[in-house]
């Protein structure tokens, strides 16, 4: 009890890095691809030059409004990185093609999208229906590349904690932030490397709508998502602002994977606060905690296998519906091992939905509109997630009454998201 008030005000200060991200920092990653390249290296400058001064100011006030604009710099990244996946998935398939030695991999007699083993190099394809025509089109495995991000994402920040544990305890925490300035410079030299101008040059030889000739063989048409000129004019810009920048199946996704997002910061605080009123050891809360994570690595290993089988949509709506029935198995069988199954299942439904969100968003969202895109999705996941969790932290809830809930909440958005589905597809 005396720890809520703490709690809620941690919850309510995640909320402002997109606060900022959202309404101030989307335009300018749209503005063109070098203001991406742009944010990407300055996300990384900020905090390497921000680094010192939080370790000279680790035991002072001035420590949290340094921290907060790390925060904010950590968000900027992630919005941006989103933006930037399709963009580098397309340019690779481009240089594939130009390669004499490469058989260009969206080529009608090129490698099958279904292929375990594609030519290495060559990104995951996969078969979808062309968003403005409705043709069958092969494209980079969206879905698949973000799982990989994910997954890089968690390995390096598992294995560069260690070494960051044993400098904390041999030089203290400063030693620590000084060493993250080191990682952070070399974060700013790899964004230096972006092939910006590689990009525009695609802009420049394909259209929207219009297939690259393949410099290989000028014969064979490569097909590849629509590329937007680099970027807008003013005039362009100002029309933007009044167009809707999602279409009908970015926000159809939008509600499994916020109702995903509530009931993952739910499950933790439930799992706090339900162990503490149990009177658990500590223990068992880093035990549920570290199931969370394993799950999440699970899930973005798996994405790759279960996309060649289920469209995204499908992989949406399949992760509500694990998150169901593993809710109902914790509310049917109460034993506290058992609820490391359930951790480990949420987590795996998470990591297997964010993907696929992701992906859906880079293939319906017009190319100069997904930093604004992301930084709005990115906000509003953020606040379904904290609602989740003042729900948790709220509510005196015992463990298997907040497995209830959540198969409830996961089983209704579930039918809601394939009954919407369903009214689009007969709209059409």
């Amino acid at each position: 009890t005396a720890a809520k008030d703490k709690v809620l005000l941690y919850l309510l200060l995640t909320m402002g890095p997109f606060a900022i991200v959202a309404p101030a920092l989307g335009p300018l990653i749209d503005r063109s691809r070098g203001a991406r390249r742009a944010m990407v290296v300055t996300s990384a400058l900020g905090r390497a030059v921000l680094c010192p001064f939080v370790a000279r100011d680790i035991h002072s006030l001035l420590l949290f409004p340094e921290a907060f604009v790390m925060l904010v710099l950590s968000k900027v990244y992630l919005v941006t990185k989103g933006a930037l996946v399709p963009e580098m998935a397309t340019l690779e398939m481009i240089d594939l093609a130009a390669d004499p030695g490469v058989v260009a991999p969206s080529r009608v007699d090129g490698p099958d999208p279904s292929d375990p083993t594609p030519p290495y190099g060559t990104p995951p394809l996969v078969h979808v229906d062309d968003p403005v025509t409705g043709e069958d089109v092969v494209e980079p495995d969206l879905a698949t590349l973000n799982a990989r991000l994910g997954l890089l994402a968690s390995l390096s920040g598992f294995l560069f904690a260690l070494p960051a544990i044993a400098i904390l305890k041999l030089a203290g925490a400063p030693a620590v932030l000084w060493s993250c300035a080191a990682v952070f410079v070399a974060a700013v030299v790899a964004g230096m490397r972006l092939p910006v101008r590689q990009m525009a040059r695609a802009a420049r030889e394909a259209r929207p709508g219009r297939g690259a000739r393949s410099r290989a063989d000028p014969g064979v048409t490569v097909e590849q998502a629509p590329v937007a000129d680099d970027w807008q004019t003013d005039e362009q810009r100002d029309l933007a602002a009044f167009r809707p920048i999602a279409g009908t199946q970015v926000i159809l996704a939008l509600t499994p994977m916020s109702v995903l997002k509530g009931l993952l910061g739910f499950l933790t605080f439930l799992f706090a606060f339900g162990l503490r009123r149990e009177g658990a050891a500590t223990w068992w809360f880093g035990l549920l905690i570290g199931a969370l994570t394993l799950g999440a690595v699970i899930g973005v290993l798996l994405v790759g296998r279960i996309r060649r089988v289920l469209s995204e949509q499908q992989m949406l709506a399949a992760s509500l519906w694990l998150v169901a029935g593993v809710g109902l198995l914790g509310w049917l069988f109460p034993q506290r091992a058992l609820q490391a199954l359930v951790a480990t299942a949420v987590g795996a439904a998470g990591a297997m939905a964010k993907p696929s969100f992701d992906a859906l968003v880079q293939r319906h969202v017009r190319e100069s509109d997904q930093g604004r895109a992301f930084a709005r999705f990115e906000t509003r996941l953020q606040l379904t997630w904290v609602v989740g969790s003042l729900v948790g932290v709220v509510l005196s809830l015992s463990i298997p009454a907040g497995n209830l809930v959540l198969a409830a909440v996961a089983m209704v958005g579930a039918l809601s998201y394939m009954s919407a589905l369903h009214a689009a597809a007969n709209r059409a």
